[in-house]
């Protein structure tokens, strides 16, 4: 397990976004990863990324016989 850099974090805390001492340390560490500028998930899916997709995973033709309708 990697330690927490607790000198450059706080540094990023106090001095570049200019949270008192009591802000910073009521943050959790998930709080001040995404106000440091950390995505907070995955990137969202792009057009290209949802084509490529659809090309994988085709819908059923209309009347095929899994159609239960």
């Amino acid at each position: 397990m990697t330690p927490l850099d607790w000198p450059g974090l706080m540094r990023a805390g106090l001095c570049n976004l200019r949270l008192s001492p009591a802000a910073f340390w009521a943050l959790t560490p998930a709080e001040l990863h995404l106000m440091l500028g950390a995505q907070a998930g995955p990137a969202p899916m792009t057009r290209a990324g949802l084509d490529a997709l659809a090309r994988a995973f085709p819908d059923d033709p209309k009347g095929d016989e899994n159609d239960r309708s």
